[in-house]
């Protein structure tokens, strides 16, 4: 059972954000971060305290694209095993990138201890565990590869879940919290000193120089550097190349009985991804996965329902309160791509950070304010952004382009879902053919018609429509539009052509 705030996360309900303005008009600062998650204002929040005066510019409203949509694993589990990352970057890759994550959760940590941020923040464990006898083969030999990288982990059979597993990989000093909690404390000590935070300011095009201009829908932004940390950067056609999106659901649940804290992730392909959360004297257990490409799903409800039963069948909860979903971003080569954007020298990139947002946008924040500011960081080569692997994700990158160019042209070529416009259901869209030509149509709970362009304004692809999210989501690059065309999610920054039809 799920009560009316479905579709609302957990995090965005108990804790509302403040409001911040829009751009008033024409301004110049240091830098314009553009995204208001974790990876822009913690880059802002640490560019300021060097004396940058910045500028985080957010096309919505902060915190409420794929940061407050996250379950808020800080972990050193990544989506990439560490036995891949050896064989694609090296043993000595693997282990930089194990001590990068685990600097990125103390990094978080000190902020939390240093500014007194209450935002639930914990230590605890970490287990990934395997329920069949292949699953603990494969977490045998991870478990090497996890060592070897200089992870403080153990396999074990003790296992704090209520229901059994054959084998787990334990990690130590893995940790969570309350991420808009977190993010806002940073989000309010940004303003002031000529630095600044724009809500419902969509940037829709960046040009580099001296100074860079920064166009957005509400002034022109002149600075020094750009900083790129949304989703997926705007128009960085090369760069989508590598980047594959994915939407990732998730539920919170009431425990009616109690459950070890701790951070729990399944071997399947994709896997689930567990944690709890106390809240209001009530204890929850949040559960995520049902990962699918944008776009590639055509039933989205039944995601919500495949993680309710999974619920249902392994925990001592009988209510979901809460449901929610979020966009991931996989780099074809396992590991995120940060730093100055290809061709570029003053503007800078933050993406790819597959299911670990919260530690690799926070390591982003640090990798570019490092750069930035003219200092090194151990960690810049590992994730340069301009980086190509041969090997490592080149089977990725051939099936994933492959299926671009498919999608744009059999979507084309596709039969509509209807030729009629009474098909299309109260609060549905359908791709209707009116008159001989392709249209996306919403039908409005009250009867209205909204009649769009299915061309994704990025690239040219065809949107699907998505009935859980209500959304228009394009399967090239993960663009998302609402129901009546406007921008959800990048890279476009034009919405759907409005069309009239009879």
């Amino acid at each position: 059972m799920v009560d009316e705030r479905e579709h609302q996360s957990l995090w965005t309900v108990s804790a509302p954000a403040r409001r911040y303005p829009s751009l008033p008009g024409d301004l110049e600062v240091d830098v314009v971060v553009v995204g208001g998650g974790i990876a822009g204002l913690t880059t802002a929040w640490l560019l300021k305290q060097e004396g940058k005066r910045v500028a985080v510019v957010e096309m919505h409203r902060i915190l409420t694209g794929q940061t407050g949509q996250t379950t808020a694993h800080l972990t050193e589990l990544l989506d990439v095993s560490y036995a891949t990352l050896a064989s694609d970057f090296g043993e000595k890759g693997a282990r930089l990138a194990a001590e990068s994550v685990r600097a990125s959760i103390e990094k978080i940590s000190s902020l939390v201890e240093r500014l007194g941020i209450a935002c639930d923040f914990q230590r605890l464990p970490g287990y990934r565990y395997a329920e069949t006898d292949d699953e603990a083969q494969q977490l045998e030999r991870e478990a090497t590869a996890a060592r070897q990288a200089g992870l403080m982990c153990s396999l074990t059979q003790d296992v704090p879940l209520p229901y059994p597993v054959k084998l787990a990989l334990r990690v130590e000093d893995q940790a969570q919290l309350h991420p808009r909690a977190y993010l806002q404390a940073l989000a309010e000590r940004i303003v002031g000193e000529g630095s600044h935070v724009f809500e419902e300011t969509q940037v829709t095009d960046i040009h580099e120089g001296a100074p860079c201009r920064v166009q957005t829908t509400r002034g022109v932004l002149l600075c020094q550097e750009v900083v790129e940390a949304t989703t997926t950067p705007l128009n960085r056609v090369l760069l989508h190349t590598k980047l594959m999106p994915y939407r990732s659901y998730a539920l919170a649940a009431r425990l009616e009985a109690p459950l070890t804290p701790g951070l729990y992730y399944d071997s399947k392909d994709p896997y689930h991804y567990i944690r709890t959360q106390r809240l209001d004297g009530a204890d929850y257990v949040i559960v995520g996965g049902e990962d699918h490409k944008v776009g590639a799903e055509e039933d989205t409800a039944r995601r919500y329902l495949a993680l309710a039963e999974y619920v249902r069948q392994r925990f001592p909860a009988s209510r979901v309160e809460y449901r929610w979903s979020g966009q991931v971003i996989e780099p074809v080569d396992g590991l995120a791509y940060i730093g100055r954007n290809s061709g570029s020298r003053h503007v800078w990139v933050a993406t790819g950070f597959s299911g670990t947002g919260m530690t690799f946008g926070t390591l982003a924040a640090m990798i570019l304010s490092d750069l930035i500011l003219g200092r090194d960081n151990r960690y810049a080569s590992l994730y340069d952004a301009t980086r190509v692997k041969p090997v490592a994700g080149a089977r990725d990158f051939v099936h994933e382009n492959a299926e671009v160019a498919f999608h744009f042209v059999a979507d084309r070529l596709a039969r509509p879902d209807t030729h009629d416009l009474s098909d299309v259901p109260p609060g549905e869209g359908r791709i209707v053919e009116v008159e001989g030509r392709k249209v996306a149509v919403y039908r409005e709970a009250s009867g209205g018609v909204h009649a769009l362009s299915p061309v994704c304004t990025h690239l040219g692809c065809h949107v699907h429509w998505n009935n859980a999210e209500r959304s228009w989501d394009c399967p090239c690059h993960g663009g998302r539009y609402s129901p009546t065309g406007e921008v959800l999610n990048g890279p476009p920054v034009k919405g759907l052509a409005s069309k009239k039809i009879r």
